[in-house]
Order: structure tokens, then C-alpha cells, then sequence
């Protein structure tokens, strides 16, 4: 196996890969793009390409290319199922608000069992 051959072949292993994170969706699927991005840019790095840029044989100058990601759900047909967004936990205001009233209640009461039980 040449260098060529392993290099484009773990270039394919990350692009397979980016594929797989781009369907899978939540924080992974950021992963996608970077990933896929990266099987462009270790294709460019083989060393045959790099020696014939040495020798100014290879065009050097490229533009970039957008480097593509397989998309996550098939494109045609029905939309996406729709997920419900609910944290699961009270609003934060509501748990604020409940602290703030226990801690007056505390302050007055720890005030109060003080002035009951003065030291002379």
C-alpha cells in the first residue's frame, strides 16, 4: 500500500465519520463540519501532491472548497419531528423569589429569639 493509498484512506475514515456525526444531531453534529473540513484538508497533504508542489508542478493557489457534510435526515418528504423544550424544573424566578422570601422570614425570626433571650 502506498502512502498515496493510507493517506486518502484515513481521509475517507474521517469523512465517513463526519457523515455519522452530522445524522446524529445535538452537540455531535457541530463536530460534522470541522471534521469534514479536515478529510479535505489530509486529502490535500498527500505526499505525492506534495512533491509535485515542490517541483511547482501542482498548482499551489487553490481556492478553498466548502467541504460537504451528507445531510442528517432525508431531504424530501415530511418536516422533522418536533421535540418538546422543557427543562423539567421550575423557572428560575420562582425558586429566586422563594429564597428571598425564606431568607427574610429567617433574618426576622433569628432577630426576634434574639431580643427574647437578652444577656444582661
Amino acid at each position: 500500500m502506498t502512502a498515496d493509498q493510507t493517506v486518502e484512506r484515513a481521509a475517507d475514515k474521517l469523512q465517513q465519520l463526519a457523515n455519522q456525526l452530522a445524522g446524529e444531531g445535538g452537540w455531535k453534529s457541530k463536530l460534522a463540519q470541522p471534521l469534514a473540513e479536515d478529510a479535505d484538508l489530509i486529502r490535500k497533504m498527500r505526499p505525492s501532491l506534495i512533491k509535485a508542489r515542490a517541483k511547482g508542478e501542482a498548482p499551489a493557489g487553490q481556492k478553498p472548497r466548502q467541504a460537504t457534510v451528507a445531510p442528517s435526515s432525508p431531504q424530501i418528504g415530511g418536516a422533522r419531528p418536533k421535540t418538546k423544550e422543557t427543562s423539567g424544573g421550575p423557572s428560575p424566578w420562582i425558586v429566586v423569589g422563594v429564597a428571598l422570601a425564606a431568607g427574610v422570614v429567617l433574618a426576622k425570626w433569628i432577630d426576634w429569639r434574639g431580643h427574647a433571650h437578652t444577656r444582661d
